[in-house]
Parts: C-alpha cells; structure tokens; sequence
C-alpha cells in the first residue's frame, strides 16, 4: 500500500475530511446513494436555540418532548469522512440519521467499510419528460363567468364554508407550509394581496436551487395555495383559512421527477418542523414512474419515511391521492399518499357528488384504507392572468387543509392524529367506507360539536333475509325525495358511474384546466342539495373490502345480495341518508 492510500485511510478512520485534486482523468459515473448511519453517540443538542418558539409550543400542546434522539444532528465525524470519500453529499437528515450522497460503485465499496455507517442502498433514479402543463396564459383570466363563480362558492361551501364564518374560523394562529413545484406569481397575483400585506407568508425556500426565492418555475404551488387562501376580486375566498400563516416550499421540478425531488421533500419537512408548521400539504406524489403498487405500505418510499416522520412531531400531513383512477397500468394511490399517518384526499365530482373518475383508488398496500376522506377535484384557482377553473386531486387536498385548520384553531388541544381521526368520523358516509371516497366527505355539524355530542341518525333501511339473498328495503320514512315518493319497485335500479371524460387528466401536480359547462350567461346556477346515493360493500373479518358500490335510489326495494356471495363472517354493509348498517354472514 501507497503512503499516499495509507495516509488517505487514516484520515477517513479518524473522520478527519481530506480534498482530492483532480487527476484530468475521467471520471466514473456517479450514482445516489442513501447511507444510513449507525448512531448519534455525544451529538450535543439545544431544542431552544434550534427550534423557532412555534415549533416547542406545538409540541407542549401535544405532549411531546421538546426534543428527542432524531432531532439531534447527524455525528460531524461520520460526516465528514462521507464527505472525503463519495462524490458529493446532497442530503443530510437528522430524522432519518442518514446522508444522500453522489458516488460511484468503488466509492460505494469505500463508504460500507466506514466506522458508523450501517447500511449503503442504492437509491432509483429516472428522469422522464412528464406532461406539459396548461399555462396560464391559455387559460387564467380576470373575467370570472357566473358558472366559475358558483364553483368558487361551492367548493367552500361543500366544507362548511358559512359555518366556519359565522365561528368566526379562518385558520388563525395556525402554520401551513404548501411543497410544490413552483409559486409562479404569488408575489404579485392580488389573490395574495391580504397574505403579502399582512405578512403571512413567513418563510420561503427553493430545496432545489438551495435559495429563497422560489417565485418562479411553475403556476401549480400558487394554484393549491389559493385553494387554501386565496381570494376573489370582490373578496370573497377560494379556500377555507384565508387567516394562516404560510410557509412555500419548492420541492418538484414541474417537468422533470427525479429521486432529488424525494430528498427535497424529506429536507423541506425537516425545514417546516424547525419552523413551527402545524400542517403540511403536499400535492404531489409518486407512483409507476419509481415504484410497484406492491411498495405503497408507507415505509419504503423515503418520502413515505419522511411524512410519517413529521407525523410523529405532531404535523399533520394532507396529500393528494393522485390522478391515476383511469390509468389501467396503476390505479392506485402512490406515495406519500400511501403513509398510515398521511390524511389522503381523493376527488370528488362537484356535479355529482362522486368519485371523479380521475381520482386515485386504494387500497395501500396490506389493504388498508385509502383514500380517508374526500373534497372537490374540480376547483377555480388563481393563476398568473387571473383564475381559471382545473381539475385534479391536487385540489381536493388544500380545500382539506383549510377545512383542517379551521377546526384545530377551534380546538387547538387536539393532537395532529385526533384532527385526522376527527375528520375522519365527521366523513358522510363514516363507518362506512370504500377505496373510492374513504369515509367522504367531511361534514362541519360533526366537526364542530362538542365531543360526544353528535347525533344518532334515524334508521333509513331494512335487511330483509330471503333463503337466496339479502334484500335491502328503504323505509317510507325515508323515501322521500324532492316532489314524490319513491315507489317499493321501479322499472330498474342502476349503479352510478359517473360519466367518462373527454380528456385524462394529467399525472399528479400536472393537472389541467377544464372549460366549464354550458351556461347561459344570464342564468344563475341554483345551488342543490347533494344526490342521496345508496352506498354498499361486502367486506372480510378483516375489513377487507372484495366489492363495493354506489346505487341511484329510485325505489324502495333497492339492493338483492346473492347468499352465496357471502362467505361465513363476511359483513355486507349499507349506508343511506347518514345510517349505517352491518349484516354478518353466520359463520
């Protein structure tokens, strides 16, 4: 061995960081890796001087410790012999005790045989030219028509919009922080006007450039941010907590999805904790670009990591299910959507009322439930030029997190999982559920009553046991619907599946607009109440689903289930008009 090599060793075994001049010789090509370390031994560390005043009291209020062990930094000595031996480290995280670097395989080799590290995995890495987005130059205007301005009204209203004002609960005193891939003219749309004036949009960083600014790149984070905050011209709002505190960060390239964009998630949610975020939205994701349906289980994604991460800090984290629903080859939700501890958001249709078809289904991998709840996919948002109306599931999630806010600034003693088990339980459908809506959608009666107070709902149905079948009879007490009664039969009983699209929606936070529907200009579109579908699923012991449907409700004798599709303990559960019932199959 060289001087030199022996020389070289010592210093890495000593964790003592070294330069390397160039040799003018080419160089391998590197590669991400992710290198756990094995322990943070005399790391010291100050909670009070790390973290802003925000961040200590969220965790008081949730009975967290100011600090524990993944808190703590990441040892300077392993760091630097990281540092000294791959091509460059672009990650480091104290979550996760563990550094992204740039090596090649013989650095690799070198990197596994270092005192402290663990582990050294390679980390999947494609780069794919992904849907354009729609500008907003071909679509965002100032000229609001009466059909966008009813959607404005109704994609708040869903959610409680007029309760919430007359509680007087905007989102204030609450922390959001919005990842995205760009705030194109946030610092000068005047649907911002009230945060930029009033200074609510406290902190700002591009975890891609590693600057500030991040004004630039795409229109979609100014997009999901008005779903949240943003206003009208005649100053009513888009979304529910116009009165938060905002923190922007720009995590995704708009056209190009690389496994940095995954780092910049991890270290943005790092950067939002230290800041004192109460809730993070996160319309972004990733799915058959990266991964097999099989790995959403919430623990191999290192953004999936991440999320559950912040989770445990007592942020609670809103995503967006994905705009896969149509896509044969997925499907499914992708990740972070996949995490337990995630609240994910499908869509809904604002016409009527049901799963877009766009809108991502779960289950997550292991079958449990997702999405958990759902908004409006179809929204008007402001855009540079003005508002314009779009479609996705990127949509739904903010309209979620105003909701959200808006509840925890009523009850701030809550912890973050009890607002997601709360929005939950108010869901329209809750207990029941489906791999389509969740729970549904979330209705502001239950979320604002005192605990325990909620209302038991008046039995709408019958099972009737048959020796074949189990029929299910609505009672005349609730077969009434606006201007008849529905009769015991009808000519038919259909399933409700919603009309096809013309266009698919782009991939998740490529979404684009949507003209709206043909409306005579002069005529105002009437607010109705939501269609009163009959929902049903036939699940396992485990709660498992093997089938579920929605029905349109046109007679009374609604719902005939073969005996023989169920097996011994099986539950066929039927929801209608807020009343949930099981039938068990005898074992």
């Amino acid at each position: 061995m060289s001087k030199r090599i022996y020389f070289l060793c010592c210093q890495l075994l000593l964790g003592i960081g070294v330069w390397l001049p160039s040799t003018g010789k080419a160089q391998a090509p590197t590669t991400r890796y992710w290198v756990q370390l094995r322990d943070k031994k005399g790391v010291n560390f100050n909670p009070k001087a790390y973290f802003v005043p925000a961040t200590l009291a969220r965790r008081v209020r949730q009975h967290l410790p100011a600090a524990d062990s993944t808190d703590y930094p990441v040892r300077p000595a392993y760091l630097r012999a990281l540092s000294a031996t791959a091509d460059s480290v672009t990650l480091v995280s104290r979550w996760l005790n563990g550094v992204v670097c740039r090596a090649t395989p013989a650095q690799a080799q070198v990197l596994r045989r270092l005192p402290g590290v663990l582990s050294v995995t390679l980390l999947p890495e494609r780069q794919l030219q992904l849907a354009a987005h729609t500008t907003a130059a071909e679509g965002a205007s100032m000229q609001i028509s009466t059909v966008n301005r009813q959607l404005a009204r109704r994609q708040t209203e869903s959610l409680g919009a007029v309760q919430l004002r007359r509680a007087h609960l905007n989102g204030r005193g609450l922390r959001i922080a919005i990842f995205d891939a760009g705030f194109n003219g946030v610092d000068s749309h005047p649907a911002f006007e009230h945060l930029r004036t009033e200074k609510r949009i406290v902190a700002t960083y591009d975890f891609l450039k590693r600057q500030p600014n991040v004004y630039h790149g795409a229109n979609h984070g100014g997009e999901v941010l008005s779903c949240v905050a943003g206003a009208l011209p005649d100053g009513s709002y888009l979304g529910l907590a116009p009165g938060a505190e905002f923190l922007l960060a720009r995590t995704e390239q708009m056209f190009r999805e690389r496994y940095a964009e995954e780092e910049a998630w991890l270290a943005a949610a790092e950067w939002a904790d230290r800041q004192g975020v109460d809730i993070i939205n996160s319309s972004l994701g990733y799915t058959n670009r990266r991964y097999f349906p099989e790995q959403m289980n919430g623990r191999i994604s290192l953004i999936a990591r991440a999320a559950e991460m912040a989770a445990r800090k007592g942020i609670l984290v809103v995503n967006a299910a994905g705009n896969d629903g149509e896509d044969e080859e997925w499907h499914t939700i992708g990740t972070p959507a996949d995490g337990d501890s995630v609240l994910t958001v499908g869509g809904l249709d604002p016409d009527t009322y049901l799963h877009s078809d766009f809108s991502s289904y779960g289950p997550g991998a292991g079958r449990r439930l997702k999405p958990n709840v759902v908004a409006f996919g179809t929204a008007l948002v402001a855009a540079p030029g003005g508002y314009e109306r779009i479609e996705g599931t990127s949509f739904a999630s903010p309209l979620m997190v105003g909701l959200a806010a808006c509840v925890w600034q009523q009850q701030r003693q809550l912890t973050a999982m009890e607002v997601f088990r709360k929005l939950e339980k108010a869901g329209e459908l809750y207990p029941y559920y489906d791999y389509a809506h969740g729970y549904g959608r979330p209705q502001i009666a239950s979320l604002l009553a005192p605990s325990g107070v909620a209302a038991t709902p008046a039995p709408t149905f019958d099972f009737v046991r048959h020796d074949s079948v189990v029929a299910v009879v609505i009672r005349v007490a609730a077969a009434t619907v606006p201007a008849r009664t529905l009769p015991l039969y009808a000519d038919s009983v259909r399933a409700v599946t919603p009309a096809a699209r013309p266009n698919e929606v782009p991939a998740l936070g490529k979404e684009s607009t949507v003209p709206p529907p043909e409306t005579p200009a002069e005529e105002e579109p009437v607010l109705q109440e939501p269609p009163r579908y009959l929902y049903w699923h036939i699940a396992n012991r485990q709660g498992v689903l093997r089938r579920y449907e929605v029905r349109d409700v046109t007679q009374r004798a609604v719902l005939e289930v073969p005996r023989r599709l169920l097996q011994p303990g099986d539950m066929l559960r039927v929801h209608y008009r807020g009343f949930t019932q099981t039938y068990t199959a005898a074992p």
